[in-house]
């Protein structure tokens, strides 16, 4: 199965498209925060990024789902900063929107590309990208000239612009889509993105519409779209009404990975609720519910490593 940015860079539909980003970008409409800050002029806004992505740290991840493991690992990029910043994120090293990283420019985050692929990853897997979806698009002309074959994989917390989304019909591969937060009063509390909740909902539509189901193919992931929830403390994620938007609203194949290991990070600590964890049995019951449902693709927990190669 050849990569939709591959068939997109010998269609010549990529430099459509970045074309199109370019003009999302300057003043910055390419996500639901709308700072219309001139990121071509190098002005920053929520996301602290300008006309270059940082990257915090590129390897070959052993700890994602199966499928995108496989026997190589993921191509894992990690850009820094975010265009949502929850208090309790994991990634807070990386996703704090004050600190600064290496700013790599479109041939070079190609070269990382090639370089996971030779290293034998499965995918490249680009995690926050929703903030730097030109720079990826305009990397992905280089790398795909120079030889990238494998799937590209938008690793996404779902705050994305239904806009920007539609820029990556036919380019992303594979859609790894979080699912945080049902209502709009913890969306606003935790992240600053009281519209979250709606703005989720569509993206995970349209990029079902997309890519559609998971593809597998010879125990690794083709095409498809993955879905995480992250199970919080006192139902702060809204589990059980996500997971009956699954199944009223998308098909019972759709692969998705209910998530236990909420630990607080960030600054959970100026949140006491944010500070208790979540019992197994919780994460028991919901995948009884997801089951009871007709929701019969549930990912397999398990844990990983990482070899490091940037």
């Amino acid at each position: 199965m050849k990569p939709g940015y591959l068939v997109a860079y010998e269609n010549n539909v990529l430099s459509q498209r970045i074309a199109m980003a370019r003009k999302l970008a300057g003043p910055c409409l390419l996500c639901p925060r709308k700072c219309m800050v001139n990121r071509l002029g190098q002005e920053t806004g929520f996301c602290n990024t300008g006309r270059q992505a940082q990257v915090a740290a590129w390897n070959l991840h052993f700890g994602e789902e199966a499928p995108l493991v496989g026997r190589g690992g993921s191509g894992t990029v990690f850009f820094a900063h975010c265009n949502l910043g929850c208090v309790f994120c994991q990634n807070h090293d990386i996703s704090d929107n004050l600190s600064n990283h290496e700013e790599l420019n479109s041939r070079e985050l190609a070269e990382v590309y090639l370089s996971l692929q030779a290293g034998g990853a499965e995918n490249i897997n680009l995690v926050t990208p929703s903030h730097v979806v030109l720079q990826i698009l305009e990397s992905l002309n280089h790398a795909a000239g120079k030889g990238l074959r494998i799937p590209l994989v938008y690793n996404t917390s779902s705050y994305d612009r239904l806009a920007t989304l539609e820029l990556l019909d036919g380019i992303v591969d594979i859609y790894l889509a979080d699912t945080k937060f049902f209502q709009a009063q913890p969306a606003r509390k935790y992240a600053e993105a009281p519209d979250y909740p709606e703005r989720a909902k569509k993206a995970l539509l349209e990029m079902n519409r997309q890519v559609g189901s998971l593809v597998i193919e010879e125990g690794v992931a083709r095409k498809g779209l993955m879905i995480r929830h992250l199970v919080m403390p006192e139902d702060i994620a809204g589990s059980d009404q996500w997971l009956q938007f699954f199944a009223d609203h998308l098909p019972a194949d759709t692969y998705i990975n209910i998530m236990g290991q909420y630990h607080p990070c960030g600054r959970a600590a100026s949140h006491p609720e944010l500070l208790t964890g979540v019992p197994g049995s919780r994460i028991a019951q919901l995948r009884k519910k997801a089951r009871d449902l007709g929701l019969e693709r549930l990912d397999q927990p398990g844990g990983g490593i990482f070899r490091l190669l940037g």
